[in-house]
């Protein structure tokens, strides 16, 4: 009696285990669906998917970060700063939605609080390089305010016109941003989302 007990609860236990993996391939597959239709440009489809989800998961820090993404690529920056920004408040552990905030901050040439968003991605996560290199941007686009306000009070200043030009030099056209990238699906859909940047370097509109 005791090993059919102990059979039937390593049989449960199976199971248990099997229905658990099986969620797990189902969020996964989602993820997956709503990140191909991502980068296939296919935008509107995606969103719907991505509501779809969150209707009954809302609170899936993975979904909500891709919906984001989506609707930063849809031309909708107020609702995709509102997305990311929420998501630093109910999950301050994770950087990549700082570091999202900041790209769109400095979109809109606000780079204070892009780099108060920056700030905030490494203070999480000191390795993150991404967040490292765009802070560096941030701060040459900080100076370049601060040379350009020094010119227009002292136009005879001869040594700030070299610094702008340096500074120019670095944010040419030439110089081309990688594309915007997508969350890579969690192995687990209760964990926390290793979810990737939006395109780096920072870059006027």
């Amino acid at each position: 009696m005791k090993q059919a007990h102990s059979t039937l609860f390593t049989i449960l236990r199976l199971l248990t285990l099997a229905a658990a993996l099986a969620t797990s391939a189902v969020y996964a597959d989602d993820y997956s669906d709503v990140s191909q239709l991502l980068r296939a440009g296919k935008l509107s489809e995606a969103m719907i998917k991505a509501d779809s989800y969150l209707s009954t998961k809302p609170t899936d820090p993975q979904m909500r970060f891709l919906k984001g993404v989506i609707q930063r690529n849809l031309g909708k920056p107020a609702d995709a700063i509102a997305t990311f920004t929420k998501l630093t408040e109910d999950y301050p552990e994770l950087p990549e939605p700082y570091n999202n905030l900041a790209v769109l901050y400095a979109g809109q040439n606000q780079f204070d609080k892009a780099r108060a968003a920056l700030e905030m991605a490494i203070r999480t996560n000191p390795s993150y390089a991404t967040a490292h290199e765009n802070l560096g941007d941030v701060y040459a686009r900080l100076a370049s305010q601060a040379y350009n306000n020094a010119l227009q009070l002292d136009g005879t200043n001869a040594t700030v016109p070299p610094k702008l030009a340096l500074i120019r030099q670095l944010f040419g056209p030439d110089r081309q941003a990688p594309p915007p990238a997508v969350v890579a699906p969690s192995s687990s859909p209760s964990s926390a989302p290793v979810p990737a940047p939006i395109a780096s370097p920072l870059k006027k509109p």
